[in-house]
């Protein structure tokens, strides 16, 4: 399996895996930091947070997990809310996410799910703030086919640098047309939740029974399998403040599923389309 790829259309390669802090703000501070800066230490440069976990104060928890590190080894995302993403609030929202953060620039920002504000005003204060320099790139999150289709056509190729969607065995619905959408236009498509929101496979369910199997004759983890099996077209963002769970995700990037190893995780979890996305 390759252990990195590009990230979108021309975008600099990062590792498929990487750290989520969804609800990080619920964790012991001093643990979550050091999850992080262990994570960082295996590879997994890419951090996501956003301005709504905890208020912010998730922002923080990662802007002290980086602030002594070299700013260019990182890669790091935030997100915008909706009702936030006018063309004036977007650049406020940025700004003070990068004070939480304690860096100059983001490597991504990305709107957090579509809202009621227009699309064109959201990324007209986007691309404000490249020219500023305080992100790189832009993208978006929990946007279905029908909004890929229509927020390309206000910006279009190689602009929108990622979608950032739920993704985890028993939710492949991504699979059913928006990953292929994605991948036919350049955007990278990044799975949050890859182990289900605290939700993973019970172990004696028959999914549960086929993972296990797997895992055993790679002498790897049944959460590395699904890792390593998600992260074959997608970027996967799992969160944990456990130094210990931080190793075993960044170990899956290495792990090579065989054909029926794949085949069998398919049919142990087939794709169930859904109407909609779910949102974080």
């Amino acid at each position: 399996m390759t252990t990195s790829r590009p990230f979108g259309n021309a975008g600099r390669a990062l590792p498929i895996v990487g750290q989520g802090t969804w609800q990080m703000e619920r964790d012991d501070r001093a643990r979550a930091v050091e999850a992080l800066r262990v994570g960082i230490d295996a590879g997994l440069i890419h951090i996501d947070t956003a301005e709504m976990y905890g208020d912010g104060r998730v922002e923080a928890i990662v802007g002290e997990a980086i602030a002594d590190l070299a700013r260019d080894t990182l890669y790091i995302v935030s997100k915008v809310l909706p009702h936030n993403a006018s063309a004036a609030g977007t650049i406020a929202a940025c700004e003070a996410s990068l004070r939480r953060l304690g860096t100059d620039y983001l490597d991504a920002y990305l709107l957090h799910w579509r809202g009621a504000l227009p699309l064109a005003e959201t990324f007209e204060a986007f691309e404000r703030l490249v020219e500023a320099g305080k992100i790189r790139r832009y993208g978006v999150s929990n946007f279905d086919v029908e909004d890929m289709i229509e927020a390309h056509a206000l910006v279009g190729d190689g602009k929108i640098c990622c979608n950032q969607v739920l993704y985890y065995l028993e939710e492949r619905h991504i699979e059913g047309g928006l990953s292929g959408w994605c991948r036919d236009h350049g955007v990278a498509v990044v799975g949050y939740s890859p182990f289900g929101s605290g939700n993973f496979t019970a172990p004696r369910s028959p999914g549960g029974r086929v993972l296990a199997e797997i895992a055993a004759a790679h002498d790897a983890t049944t959460r590395q399998v699904a890792l390593a099996f998600l992260a074959r077209d997608a970027f996967v963002i799992p969160k944990s403040a456990r130094a210990s769970h931080v190793r075993e995700n960044a170990a899956a990037a290495a792990l090579a599923l065989t054909d029926a190893d794949r085949q069998a995780i398919d049919a142990a979890f087939p794709l169930r389309p859904r109407h909609g996305l779910p949102m974080i």
